[in-house]
């Protein structure tokens, strides 16, 4: 049916290539698909400029211990990274169990497996580390289906094939706009939800607590979720290994004492939790996202615009100014 209900105009013939490149390199031997990965992203690393300089920027912001050239360093090894979770993601789209349980090795899962065999409702806290795509199917496979928060993707070949992907072992999408009730009931009746918390929301979704020293907008209701659920959270982390070795699936021990009731302290716990996993890991951090791109009021912006916005910019002015 995937096939079936897809567009095949000339406009989403750049998507179905992409598509069956990545089903194409799918096949190919792990440790290959790391060094072509690697390649790839040292590419990316001369040919985007824009987004080196946001990795640039948020190195410097949340490394600030580290020396210029120690951090240009940390920025290549991170766009290297970057290309291996790119490459691997026709694994997530394609590869079966047998095939995920031979690239990915599940680290303390008796975590999860207590609280799923003793029927307690489970929040997994998983944030964007680069080998989260590849981790979550490995989840979904080895472990046990879940509910994830999903974003349309434009694209309608690339949104149908990434929602293939991630519900092929049984997973269910949840929209933003769904009804928390809804969420709350079935995370009770015992279905995992991954909760992917470390995203600059917006002004109005976010609320500012620290991250690595620096005011974040972030989403402030796991621990809302929680409370309302009575449910787990287990902090769990994707980490591809050196030299085409795999990718582990860390499962932490559930969070005590938590949520607090204290909405600000419990989403501060938060980036701390993630904070903590960062600094044993930092290469594989998702530091090309504008993660302090919303500022609290009065603070100047930290990451250069682009010509490209500018021009966006200066549109949205100049249609303001002929509406008046």
């Amino acid at each position: 049916m995937l096939w079936v209900r897809m567009r095949w105009g000339p406009r989403h013939w750049p998507a179905w290539l992409a598509v069956g490149l990545f089903g194409l390199l799918a096949r190919l031997p792990f440790p290959l698909l790391w060094a072509l990965g690697q390649g790839l992203g040292r590419l990316a690393w001369l040919v985007l400029p824009g987004r080196r300089a946001v990795a640039q920027t948020n190195v410097s912001l949340c490394q600030p211990g580290l020396d210029a050239r120690a951090r240009a360093q940390l920025v290549r090894a991170h766009f290297g990274w970057l290309g291996v979770a790119a490459v691997s993601q026709g694994l997530s789209w394609r590869a079966g169990p047998g095939r995920l349980a031979r690239i990915v090795r599940i680290r303390n899962r008796e975590h999860i497996d207590a609280c799923i065999a003793a029927g307690r409702p489970v929040i997994v806290l998983v944030p964007h580390f680069v080998g989260l795509e590849l981790g979550g199917t490995a989840f979904t496979a080895l472990v046990h289906p879940g509910m994830y928060m999903y974003q349309r993707i434009r694209n309608p070949v690339l949104d149908a094939q990434v929602r293939h992907g991630r519900t092929r072992f049984g997973s269910i999408p949840v929209e933003r706009s769904d009804d928390l009730r809804g969420l709350i009931r079935r995370i009770r009746a015992g279905i995992p939800f991954f909760y992917l918390p470390d995203q600059d929301p917006g002004p109005r979704r976010g609320i500012f607590v620290p991250f690595c020293g620096v005011a974040a907008a972030t989403v402030p209701t796991l621990g809302r979720i929680a409370r309302l659920a009575g449910a787990e959270v287990i902090p769990t982390f994707a980490r591809f290994l050196p030299q085409g070795q795999g990718l582990e699936l860390c499962f932490d021990a559930p969070l005590a004492d938590f949520p607090s009731g204290d909405e600000a302290a419990d989403t501060a716990r938060m980036n701390q939790v993630i904070e903590a996993r960062l600094a044993s890991m930092p290469a594989q951090y998702f530091w090309v996202h504008r993660r302090f791109k919303t500022r609290p009021a009065g603070a100047p912006p930290l990451y250069p615009i682009s010509r490209r916005r500018e021009r966006r910019r200066q549109a949205r002015q100049r249609a303001g100014r002929v509406g008046t």
